[in-house]
């Protein structure tokens, strides 16, 4: 039976297949490597706290095919008319203490843009990661072209082979790496292909929704800890919504997170993240 992640993955194999025939392989390739060096998103994440609760990863979300539209200001008007500002959620994100801006992109499912990333990053010093559903490795240099710091790839929508040729054009590009996986088998792919390639660029998230039901678990996170053998490289994604939430990661030895949903819900989400913080 199809799930939302296999109809969101059909879905952008056909949208990169639009795009990269406008635009072939040697021209994005071309594209990205004419950007400036990218920011240390490694760096930034897996450096001392410094008095902060967790090294956070802040979210730019405006919808979920769980949640719909997160607030009603997130949604265009029926005009077409479209205010949202993720330069104005990246500020007070940076301003509250965030590490870095993970950025959705994907249109159809999360209301994101390929051009939020160069609006965000030129609002903040932070370096940004680019989520969305990279299915073709010809996005790692789409990601780079349209100002990308690191790349999220998804174990469960890729093959070995493809996750090596793509953590290998991210990092050739000076791209940090966060290869998330929600089920354990494919935590143990990731934890294998990172340590075959270049471990000190891939960040290894632990995803506590699951994609194909979107059903959320933060103590999944806190079980498959132990099982990463550099926690200091492990991130937790999802689920993550109070200082409690933050220390429980913590007595697993985590103390890297990625949260959006929970902070874009708030009408300030820098205020949001501060409170988490404390």
């Amino acid at each position: 039976m199809a799930t939302i992640l296999d109809e969101i993955v059909e879905r952008k194999k056909a949208e990169v297949a639009e795009r990269k025939a406008a635009m072939p392989q040697d021209n994005i390739q071309r594209a990205a490597s004419a950007k400036p060096p990218a920011r240390d998103f490694i760096g930034a994440l897996t450096s001392p706290l410094d008095g902060l609760r967790a090294a956070i990863i802040s979210e730019i979300k405006r919808k979920s095919p769980s949640a719909g539209w997160i607030r009603p200001e997130y949604e265009p008007e029926e005009s077409g008319q479209d205010d949202f500002a993720p330069e104005d959620i990246a500020r007070r994100y940076h301003q509250a203490g965030a590490r870095a801006i993970s950025c959705l992109t994907d249109e159809a499912f999360f209301g994101g843009k390929l051009s939020y990333l160069d609006r965000v990053r030129s609002a903040v010093p932070l370096p940004v990661i680019r989520k969305d559903f990279i299915v073709d490795v010809w996005q790692i240099f789409e990601s780079r072209a349209a100002g990308a710091d690191a790349v999220l790839l998804i174990a469960e929508c890729l093959t070995d082979e493809q996750t090596t040729a793509m953590i290998g054009a991210a990092v050739d590009l000076g791209l940090g790496v966060l290869l998330e996986s929600h089920d354990e088998e494919n935590l143990d792919r990731s934890v294998e292909l990172a340590a075959k390639t270049h471990p000190d660029r891939v960040l290894i998230g632990i995803n506590n929704r699951d994609l194909r039901i979107m059903k959320v678990d933060l103590d999944h996170t806190v079980r498959l800890a132990g099982k990463v053998p550099n926690v200091g490289m492990l991130v937790s994604e999802s689920g993550i919504k109070t200082p409690g939430d933050l220390d429980r990661l913590a007595s697993a030895g985590v103390h890297i997170a990625l949260v959006g949903e929970h902070l874009m819900a708030q009408t300030d989400p820098g205020a949001a993240l501060g409170e988490l913080l404390r």
